[in-house]
């Protein structure tokens, strides 16, 4: 915690603590004055010595409590606690697993929302972090400010998948089409709103601790909502685009620990000091067979298939590595205690993001080429004589094809 010092000699038992006279002022200067004086000397001294800390000054964060449910505290209660963690790691993983397979044959509109609540929880886990750590609970207005910017960014985004995959639904409805039409112009008002608000938000001394958090959540926001977009998007392109990748991330995460708790020996990375090379090793090797063996009937997405496991474990377990390095910046174990003998959601989901954003960019790469339904939407907008003039041109382009054949003239 964060020591406020007064600056000058220890007042006696009894006697006021009152601040030195500033300059060009003498000692018996107005009351009120002196008031004034003594609040913004207080909270100088505070925010001065928060602003000037190095790594090592920063607080720890208090340690998260044990969450894990009594029933297993007391079947595992006589193991050491290298195996008690053991087995609340595999039934767990077990268990949120079978609720993932639940959740997909559920069908792509609930895997969204649990997209979505992933998302939420991750950002709340991860600003949480930045209001222990720089003690910015009272800041005015900052909460309600950085859940309003999580509205703002997923409206923009959201808004955007709409428009891009069910343009066909959007042109029925006539409000929709308004949204639509203006949406990234009402995207960047709701956007400026909370702009302005920040700004009118700021105080005196505070205006550095303001702007620490201010970019504390937006680069959250980059972390969290960006990442889950493409989640969305990569599920939009096909089921098999969502599964594949995801699976591939557990299968890595599960065999890596196995090899690593069994076989470890050879620390992989400082970060991380529990990983091991062997765990590093086996898990890529088992990743890499694991994509080629399940899905041995899917020819050619086999070898797409076999991309993105070699991704996932090479690649992928540096998420991980980035996120060991932030819970070490800020002495913290865990992001949270949400899963026992996990953490929190962003515990898991570290190597997943940066796996979403390979897969969308290794579709628009090598798989999906121009989107007719984006063509097909701008054009359906256009004035009556825009759209003859192109139905004109694709007509005479075709024809010099050869895909049509003139009209006869009579």
């Amino acid at each position: 915690m964060l020591e406020l010092r007064y600056r000058g000699s220890c007042p006696g038992p009894g006697e006021a603590v009152s601040p030195p006279p500033r300059e060009g002022e003498a000692a018996g200067g107005d009351h009120e004055t002196e008031s004034t004086s003594d609040k913004e000397t207080d909270i100088d001294d505070r925010y001065g010595d928060l602003d000037s800390r190095t790594d090592s000054d920063i607080p720890e964060i208090p340690a998260s409590s044990d969450r894990t449910p009594e029933i297993l505290k007391k079947a595992l209660s006589g193991l050491s606690s290298r195996w008690k963690n053991w087995w609340i790691r595999g039934i767990l993983t077990l268990t949120m697993i079978s609720l993932f397979f639940l959740i997909i044959y559920m069908g792509s509109f609930m895997l969204m929302l649990l997209v979505l609540g992933i998302q939420v929880k991750c950002f709340h886990e991860i600003i949480t972090i930045g209001y222990r750590v720089y003690h910015s609970y009272d800041l005015p207005w900052f909460r309600t400010l950085s859940w309003y910017f999580l509205l703002c960014v997923n409206y923009f985004f959201y808004g955007e998948t709409v428009a891009d995959y069910f343009a066909t639904f959007v042109q029925r409805e006539e409000q929709l089409q308004f949204l639509i039409r203006y949406h990234r112009f009402i995207s960047f008002t709701l956007y400026l709103a909370g702009f302005c608000m920040f700004v009118l938000s700021l105080v005196k001394k505070h205006y550095r601790l303001q702007f620490y958090m201010f970019a504390w959540t937006h680069v959250t926001l980059l972390i969290t909502v960006t990442q889950s977009h493409l989640v969305i998007q990569n599920l939009f392109e096909g089921m098999i685009w969502f599964l594949v990748p995801i699976s591939s991330v557990i299968c890595n995460d599960i065999t890596a620990y196995l090899f690593g708790f069994f076989f470890g020996r050879t620390p992989l990375i400082k970060l991380s000091p529990k990983k091991t090379w062997e765990g590093f090793i086996g898990g890529f090797f088992s990743t890499v067979v694991f994509g080629f063996i399940e899905r041995v009937s899917l020819y050619p997405f086999q070898i797409h298939s076999i991309a993105l496991s070699t991704f996932a474990s090479l690649i992928g377990p540096f998420g991980g590595f980035f996120a060991s390095g932030f819970k070490r910046a800020f002495k913290i174990k865990d992001f949270a205690n949400t899963i026992p003998g996990h953490g929190g959601i962003m515990d898991r989901f570290d190597c997943q993001y940066l796996m979403a954003t390979f897969v969308h960019v290794y579709i628009t790469s090598f798989i999906r080429g121009p989107n007719p339904s984006k063509v097909l939407q701008q054009l359906l907008v256009l004035q009556p004589e825009q759209q003859l003039n192109i139905y004109k041109t694709l007509k005479t382009h075709l024809i010099e094809k050869g895909i049509l054949q003139p009209a006869l003239k009579v």
